[in-house]
C-alpha cells in the first residue's frame, strides 16, 4: 500500500495498519472532496452530509491494511451511497411543489478562483446534471470534474471500464448540448447584481431590463413553504414584469452580495432572518437566467462557508 493519503494542506495522513485514528485521519483529509462529489451528484447539501455520514460508518469498519489508496476507496463508497440516494430523490422530486432548484452554498473566494470547480457547482450546471440518470451523473462527475480514470469509476459504479467509457461519452454529449455556452464571468455577474440592486433601491428597472437576454428564464423555488413562481417564467418582457411586481415585496429587505456556489449572488435578509438567495447566469453581458431560492429547508448553508474541493 502507499505511504499515506494526501491532506488538503499538501501533507500526508498515515494509513498503515488499522484503527480509528488512521481511519479518521484519512476521512478528514478527503472530507471536502467527498462532500463535493456527493453534492454535485445530489444538488443537496443536506443529502450530501447524509452521504458523508453513511460513508464514514462504512469506512470505519474497513481493514485499512487492505486499502491501497484511501482516496479512491472513499470516493467509491461515497459514490455508491450517492447513487442510491439519488434514485430515491428523483422519485421525491417528481412531487415537489413548483420548480426545484439545487440547495445554494455559501462558498469561499478560492472556489470562484477555480474556474472549473466554480462552473461544476454553478446552479446552471447542477440543473443540467439533473437531466442525467443516476449512473450517468456519477460517471460524468467523476470523469469530467474529478478526472478519475475509467478503472476507478468502474469500481465506483459497478460497471466494466468499457461500459463506463460508453456512459461517459453519452453523458458528455448530453451535457454539452444543454450546458451554458460560455464560462462564468464573475465581473459580468457582479455588474448584473449591481444593476438589480440599483433597480430595487430606485424603483427604476430600465438598467436591468437593458441587460436581459431575449429568452431569459426566471426560476423560483419556494418548496410550497414560501411564495414563488409556480412555473418557469421565460422571456425578457415577462421576466421584467415579474421583477416590477416583485420589487414591492423587497421593501425593508437587506440585500447582501455574497459568493454562492462559486459565483456572486444576493442574500436577501429580513431582520435577522434569511429570506432567500438570488443567483444569476450572465453570458456576453446579458442575464440569461435568474435562480431564486426561498425554500427555508434549502437555506441552512448560506450563512457559513462550505468547503469544496476537486
Amino acid at each position: 500500500m502507499g505511504e499515506g493519503s494526501e491532506r488538503a494542506d499538501g501533507g500526508t495522513v498515515p494509513v498503515h495498519g488499522g484503527g480509528t485514528d488512521a481511519a479518521t485521519g484519512a476521512f478528514v483529509a478527503h472530507r471536502a472532496l467527498l462532500f463535493t462529489v456527493a453534492y454535485e451528484m445530489l444538488g443537496s447539501a443536506a443529502d450530501a452530509e447524509d452521504v458523508l455520514q453513511e460513508t464514514w460508518l462504512r469506512w470505519v469498519n474497513v481493514d485499512l491494511g487492505q486499502v491501497r489508496e484511501p482516496r479512491a476507496y472513499l470516493v467509491r463508497i461515497a459514490t455508491r451511497q450517492a447513487i442510491d440516494r439519488l434514485r430515491t430523490l428523483s422519485r421525491r422530486r417528481e412531487a415537489y411543489v413548483g420548480p426545484w432548484l439545487p440547495e445554494p452554498l455559501l462558498t469561499a473566494p478560492d472556489v470562484a478562483e477555480n474556474v472549473e470547480l466554480a462552473e461544476s457547482v454553478s446552479m446552471a450546471m447542477l440543473l443540467v446534471l439533473e437531466t442525467l440518470a443516476p449512473v450517468e451523473r456519477a460517471v460524468f462527475v467523476l470523469r469530467e470534474v474529478f478526472e478519475l480514470d475509467y478503472g476507478e469509476i468502474a469500481e465506483a459504479v459497478g460497471k466494466s471500464p468499457a461500459a463506463v467509457r460508453q456512459i461517459a461519452y453519452r453523458a458528455r454529449g448530453h451535457v454539452a448540448a444543454r450546458r451554458p455556452r460560455t464560462a462564468i464571468s464573475p465581473a459580468e455577474t457582479r455588474a448584473a447584481l449591481e444593476a438589480f440592486r440599483h433597480a430595487v433601491a430606485s424603483g427604476d428597472l430600465q438598467t436591468l431590463i437593458d441587460i436581459l437576454a431575449p429568452e431569459v428564464v426566471y426560476l423560483g423555488d419556494g418548496g410550497g413553504a414560501r411564495q414563488a413562481t409556480p412555473r418557469p417564467v421565460v422571456g425578457a418582457g415577462d421576466v421584467a414584469r415579474l421583477l416590477v411586481l416583485g420589487l414591492p415585496t423587497l421593501d425593508g429587505a437587506f440585500l447582501e452580495t455574497v459568493q454562492i456556489n462559486g459565483c456572486p449572488a444576493l442574500l436577501v435578509r429580513r431582520g435577522e432572518e434569511v429570506d432567500g438567495v438570488v443567483t444569476m447566469r450572465v453570458e456576453n453581458g446579458l442575464i440569461t437566467a435568474f435562480y431564486s431560492v426561498r425554500n427555508p429547508e434549502k437555506l441552512a448553508h448560506v450563512e457559513r462557508e462550505t468547503a469544496l474541493s476537486r
